[in-house]
């Protein structure tokens, strides 16, 4: 489900309302009594604080709530690829260019991967490897560069 910034605010969600979208991007579909009791589970916050983290949303165009007899029902409008994609599109947009494949580098060296992402980032940089420059450049500056 592609969106953009302009339909969301995926670039302000907090670390709180990760927590919860991740929650309801697991079951896709959620009513606020299990999502409190699976959060409550995960965390000490009160049932206020989540109907607030559950309100914000909402008006950051992230999830949608519907009422069925009593209760609220929410839904994710916007995958959470989407969500990830564009987050860390917007990191790395405010990194030095010249930086960028270190700052990569670091995170992967972290990160647990499957043997299958492995394989798909080994056959990816293979490719990307055949048009790659020798240096990427600074960006930080025109015509002044202090990044090495």
């Amino acid at each position: 489900m592609a969106t953009t910034e302009t339909q969301t605010k995926i670039g302000e969600i907090t670390p709180s309302e990760w927590e919860l979208m991740r929650i309801v991007w697991t079951k896709q579909t959620i009513y606020s009594r299990e999502l409190i009791e699976l959060l409550q589970q995960k965390r000490e916050w009160s049932e206020s604080t989540i109907k607030t983290l559950l309100r914000r949303l909402v008006k950051k165009g992230l999830l949608t709530t519907e009422k069925e007899d009593r209760r609220f029902k929410y839904t994710a409008l916007v995958s959470e690829a989407d969500a990830m994609n564009e987050t860390t599109q917007q990191l790395f947009d405010h990194l030095c260019a010249m930086k960028q494949g270190a700052t990569l580098y670091h995170l992967i060296d972290h990160l647990t991967l499957s043997q299958a992402d492995i394989k798909q980032l080994q056959q990816l940089l293979a490719t990307k490897l055949t048009t790659a420059p020798a240096q990427v450049a600074c960006d930080c500056l025109p015509d002044e560069c202090h990044c090495d």
